[in-house]
């Protein structure tokens, strides 16, 4: 027969973890219709020889519901050789949403996920109010890859409870009329529903992101919809401090599991440089629920993000941080001045937080004064010693001097740490956060690294398993059925890549491409010579081929 394409002579890897083996592999119908040695012809050939053939990856943490309305590549996730994503993780999002709220949805994403209000109110199309009319909405504008949506409760709790819903638990009655909504969401495809507890995520006017006060009373019910469904998943970002599950985190993530007899994923486990035995104590100890489905996430690159003083995510645990939000540049910089506020700010770094002033970490990474420019690459310690100043008054300082356009980095990483939980089978390798933190990191070339570097460079594994982890375990655990490897009979979602050069861009790029003209850091893939969605050609060389073959993926039972 004619397919309508075959990939010839590539070193087939199927996402089971099976030994890699030469074959070509035919399409027909976005499906795979034959692997192995084939004759036939086809519309289209495409020579793999000395190319890995492998499915699609799928990456299962990305906040890509916004920006599916204004980039139908959803890029950067998708040069990266992934096919599918998981959307609406952490409990914040834009649907369900009610007209005239959709503002107070919009500030959620700023806050939580650090994404420009101009650039959402610009480029947010609202074309639905209901959880099924946005999904709806995505499928019919068309996109380049598919899309697994879960259900984020913050969006939930504002459409029934309103402004109260950052203010108090719900009652009965509105548990009720939530659950509903929620049941809707999962019967119209959702994969589950997602949540979090961390008080790093506010949202709208610097008040508790919504989802953080539901009670154990609305958790049981919304996680007895799934249980009564017998399908979908919860995701859940549960963790305060790095590498460590407090008593208290281990009993929710326990009551999830007992109340909706379905998967758990948590964020987040990492390896701390000053205590590396500390996540694998952790794990030891929550095997048992690890087993029961309760699996952590564990990102495989160096934690690096981007601060500014503009939007100040990174101290958003810190209630004293809390009126600084969404508002004027000249109201910010007086908080910034006051010292009182920086007394504040310095009592607060003795406690436990994200953000733990070790300013040896935190380097000047770009300036717009031309005064400040010998600062950049420097880190605030040297810079304070320079100037005989402590070092958070430099901090201050510095982002006043340059009108808060100053831009820091700061980095963590534990080589060893990061090497021993992706190689642990009770981890799931994700975290990209892609769409997130637009200006302050992006992890969304997460796969290419790990297949770049910890396989290539550092042989931490082999290359079978490294895919076996980007591909069928995602998959797998949010029962999306039908994707993350390449079997006769399943969508024709392809990653073909060179083994010997795939990675990511030594540092990520800032762009000016947001609705408005917004900046975004992205990361360019390297190695990824094609990628295939549902049986079409999307990338070729790096170069979009035109077609946005792309699905709204529907789950099921």
């Amino acid at each position: 027969m004619a397919y309508d394409l075959i990939v010839k002579n590539g070193t087939v890897i199927d996402g089971t973890g099976a030994f890699r083996r030469r074959a070509d592999v035919a399409v027909h119908d976005g499906k795979v219709a034959e692997i192995g040695k084939i004759t036939d012809g086809a519309a289209r050939t495409i020579d793999a020889s000395d190319l890995i053939v492998a499915p699609g990856f799928v990456d299962p943490h990305t906040h890509y519901d916004a920006q599916i309305c204004w980039d139908p590549l959803v890029s950067c996730t998708s040069w990266h050789g992934v096919t599918t994503v998981v959307m609406g993780n952490c409990g914040v999002g834009i649907a369900p949403c009610k007209p005239r709220v959709r503002d107070v949805a919009a500030w959620d994403l700023v806050n939580v996920e650090a994404i420009p209000f101009e650039a959402l109110s610009k480029g947010i199309t609202w074309e639905w109010e209901s959880f099924p009319e946005f999904m709806t909405a995505a499928e019919r504008r068309g996109v380049g890859i598919n899309l697994a949506f879960l259900a984020p409760l913050t969006p939930f709790r504002h459409y029934v409870l309103g402004d109260e819903s950052m203010e108090r638990e719900a009652q009965p009655d509105e548990i009720a009329k939530i659950a509903g909504l929620l049941r809707e969401a999962i019967t119209a495809g959702a994969f589950g529903f997602s949540t979090t507890t961390l008080p790093q995520h506010i949202g709208y006017q610097g008040r508790p992101l919504a989802c953080r006060l539901a009670s154990s009373d609305e958790l049981k019910a919304y996680a007895n919809v799934l249980r009564d469904l017998g399908r979908g998943s919860i995701e859940i970002a549960l963790t305060r401090s790095v590498g460590r599950v407090s008593e208290e985190e281990q009993a929710l993530l326990e009551f999830l599991l007992d109340e909706s007899q379905r998967p758990v994923t948590w964020l987040a486990m990492a390896s701390r440089p000053d205590r590396p035995e500390a996540s694998f104590d952790t794990l030891d100890r929550l095997d048992r629920l690890i087993q029961r489905g309760g699996v952590p996430q564990v990102l495989c690159k160096p934690f690096v993000i981007q601060m500014d003083l503009r939007n100040p995510f990174t101290f958003a645990d810190m209630a004293m941080w809390g009126p600084v939000f969404n508002q004027p540049v000249e109201t910010q910089k007086r908080f910034y001045r006051d010292p009182d506020f920086r007394g504040a700010f310095r009592e607060e770094l003795k406690k436990p937080h994200l953000f733990q002033g070790r300013w040896n970490r935190v380097e000047v990474l770009e300036v717009t004064s031309p005064a400040l420019k010998s600062c950049e690459r420097k880190s605030l310690a040297e810079i304070a010693h320079e100037r005989r100043q402590d070092p958070l008054d430099t901090f201050f300082d510095l982002a006043l001097e340059d009108d808060l356009n100053i831009q820091y980095t700061m980095q963590q990483y534990h080589e060893e740490g990061i090497k021993q939980l992706i190689g642990d089978s009770r981890t799931m390798i994700g975290l990209s956060d892609g769409g997130a933190h637009v200006n302050m990191l992006c992890d969304a070339g997460y796969c290419t690294y790990l297949l770049g570097t910890w396989v290539r460079e550092r042989r931490a594994m082999t290359l079978e398993h490294a895919v076996k982890r980007i591909t069928s375990e995602p998959a797998d655990f949010f029962g999306i059925k039908d994707r993350g490897r390449l079997k006769v009979g399943l969508p024709a979602d392809i990653a073909i890549f060179n083994e010997s050069r795939v990675g990511s861009a030594t540092r990520a790029r800032m762009q000016n491409d947001l609705p408005g003209g917004g900046r975004r850091l992205v990361m360019p893939a390297e190695g990824i010579e094609y990628t295939i969605v549902n049986g079409d050609v999307l990338y070729d060389q790096g170069h979009h081929s035109g077609y946005l073959p792309g699905r709204v993926l529907r789950s099921s039972t």
